[in-house]
């Protein structure tokens, strides 16, 4: 047993990973944002999906339903989450003048390094918890002030440092794309892990329902490309799911909250600032609309 699980269960899942990651390499649309290429991206993303409901599944029969719905509520943490990713890496092709077929190129290198980062970034979290419950008080600390961060009003433009977006390289290298990447990503993981680490303390969930959410990430950024920028009110959203998830964890030595209270709670957060959004960006075509035929 190695963390909870067997080692080749470990073996099994990294597997799947390389093969999913190949796929996607090889998936049509790369050089040109096509509407078939936006369907493949939908497609894909809808495979991974049920990829991630599918191992919940396997999950449920192998190790009870507890271990399952943990599984459900740290994807859907980290999948949420990494949607305000989305926004930067949107923020740096654009900084960086990064064509579509190299945005694949880029993605694809930046993820497969921010598989490795969260492994050990879960390592670590994971040992310090069983190892000081105290350290529950300082997750808790730090999705509170990320809370705070997005709910007074700061954008995704704040979560890239300045520096970031003066790196610059040889004419035509990724490099620097590729590290802003792994960067960015980097300081996401500081909020998204200590909230998947508030659902769920084993080692095996946390880190498979982690991995499993930022794989479909690559294929998710280009179904959602035009889209992104009607969600204008996401970070209200992830701001109050943080702020949530925080307090589940400062509380935890007192009040219990059940799992599926946390994915009904979770899933209306987000269900509302979706439905807010779409309303608020409706509006503001319907305004626009009506200011240009009074000017005509």
């Amino acid at each position: 047993m190695i963390a909870g699980a067997s080692w080749t269960w470990w073996i099994a899942f990294h597997a799947a990973v390389i093969v999913l990651l190949a796929v996607d390499a090889l998936l049509p649309g790369r050089r040109k944002p096509t509407k078939s290429a936006q369907l493949v991206a939908w497609v894909w993303t809808a495979v991974l999906v049920a990829v991630a409901l599918s191992f919940a599944v396997w999950l449920y029969y192998k190790d009870g339903h507890q271990q399952a719905l943990e599984f459900v509520a740290g994807y859907t943490i980290e999948l949420s989450l990494s949607i305000d990713n989305l926004f930067v890496f949107l923020i740096l092709f654009q900084g960086f003048k990064v064509n579509h077929e190299r945005q694949h190129q880029a993605l694809l290198w930046g993820i497969a390094g921010a598989i490795v980062m969260r492994a050990l970034f879960i390592a670590a979290g994971v040992t310090l918890i069983q190892r000081f419950s105290w350290v529950t008080w300082i997750f808790g600390a730090i999705l509170l002030y990320a809370a705070w961060r997005l709910l007074k009003g700061g954008g995704t433009h704040d979560a890239v440092p300045g520096w970031v977006m003066k790196l610059h390289g040889r004419e035509g290298s990724l490099l620097p794309v590729i590290l802003a990447v792994e960067l960015t990503d980097l300081m996401f993981a500081v909020d998204s892990i200590p909230a998947v680490l508030a659902v769920s303390s084993h080692p095996f969930v946390v880190y498979t329902s982690n991995i499993a959410a930022i794989l479909g990430l690559r294929s998710l950024y280009f179904a959602l490309a035009d889209l992104l920028e009607k969600f204008r009110y996401l970070h209200y959203g992830l701001g109050v799911l943080l702020a949530f998830v925080a307090l589940k964890m400062l509380v935890a030595h007192w009040i219990e909250i059940p799992i599926v209270l946390s994915l009904v709670i979770i899933g209306a957060i987000l269900g509302l600032c979706a439905v807010a959004s779409l309303i608020a960006d409706r509006l503001s075509s319907t305004s626009a609309r009506c200011e240009q035929h009074s000017e005509d």
